[in-house]
């Protein structure tokens, strides 16, 4: 038997970083530090900003939800929770329009994480408050590794039931399908990350980029699924050209046709569509959430370097109209046979 080591948490997160400001901040702020954070509490991140201005005031860290575009506040702080930091959570996620905001500190009061509570009980689902602990381990002389804890989330339990309560029949069959298939995924062991389950016809999931995302599709009435990556938002022309710059290298790496829709007045989209697909016959459906898997993560492995590669400098003859209007892995084999038929959405 290999000899195991003994996990020793350090009680002082100075031995990591010497100030909040100069060195938490900034090292919180790196990709790789805000996958794990999201990777906590369910949300793909991207940074938009580092010490943003807030009137006369400075927000700590601020990023976009790729899956939905809205904002998210992090504030944070390496020591136990204090007043002047709710006070400034409250401040910012105000001035800045913050549908999300995470409290991040050493340790959390019983007092500021009831209260943090108490906004999600009083606040719609549309607004996300949630508490971290952050904590320091090392086992033996190891590099020492951070953890985050929730200690305060949304009660999504809620917000589900009200959802469920209200479902029509095609709805509750589009939450069963994929309820199943987020269970396919889990019991892959997959690292694609998906929305909860619910009634819409797509389940988005996100390729690490603002407006633009994958989605897994259903067709209740027309016989067939479909994987797409769709864009939206100012530079949605923009970063859909640059994409179909390489049209021929992708299908060729896909390893099949794939349906370039640029006919929609304010999105484009990125489709492959297998038809013949009943989803009301759950028989199916073994081999349905095969193909949905299979396909995405050929999406990824093809898409999500080039996403993350996009330019906002690209130089359309549409960009500049689009922004105007808009402004405001590891190791994977491609399925054998992706599609039998192309075709757009009705």
């Amino acid at each position: 038997m290999k000899p195991l080591g003994r996990m020793e948490k350090i009680s002082n997160l100075h031995e990591a970083w010497g100030s909040e400001a100069g060195d938490f901040t900034p090292w919180l702020a790196r990709e790789e530090n805000l996958a794990l954070l999201g990777d906590t509490i369910g949300i793909d991140l991207e940074l938009k900003a580092q010490e943003q201005n807030v009137g006369p005031f400075r927000a700590d860290i601020l990023c976009k939800n790729t899956e939905t575009n809205n904002w998210v506040l992090i504030e944070n702080q390496i020591e136990k929770t204090d007043h002047t930091h709710l006070g400034q959570i409250l401040t910012y996620g105000a001035g800045l329009e913050a549908t999300t905001i995470v409290w991040i500190a050493k340790s959390f009061t019983e007092e500021h994480r009831a209260t943090l509570d108490w906004l999600n009980e009083i606040t719609s689902d549309k607004f996300n408050f949630f508490g971290l602990e952050i904590e320091l381990w090392r086992i033996g002389d190891s590099p020492i590794a951070p953890k985050f804890n929730v200690v305060s989330k949304p009660n999504e339990w809620v917000h589900d039931v009200g959802e469920i309560q209200n479902i029509s029949p095609e709805g509750k069959l589009r939450l069963d399908y994929w309820t199943t298939f987020i269970d396919y995924l889990h019991k892959r062991d997959s690292t694609i990350k998906t929305s909860k389950p619910h009634s819409w016809h797509y389940l988005p999931i996100p390729i690490g980029r603002s407006y633009v995302g994958l989605s897994a599709i259903v067709y209740t009435h027309k016989r067939k699924i479909a994987i797409q990556l769709y864009f939206s938002g100012p530079y949605t022309n923009s970063y859909f050209e640059q994409i179909r710059q390489e049209k021929e290298v992708i299908e060729r790496e896909i390893g099949t046709e794939l349906f370039w829709d640029d006919t929609r007045p304010t999105t484009r989209a990125i489709y492959l569509f297998k038809d013949d697909e009943d989803i009301k016959n759950t028989k199916e459906w073994p081999e349905q959430h095969k193909w949905l898997y299979e396909t995405l993560v050929a999406f990824y492995k093809v898409f999500a370097k080039r996403v993350k590669n996009l330019s906002t400098d690209y130089q359309h003859e549409d960009a500049e109209e689009d922004h105007n209007e808009n402004a405001e892995c590891s190791e994977i084999t491609f399925p054998t046979q992706l599609t039998s038929g192309i075709r757009p959405e009705p």
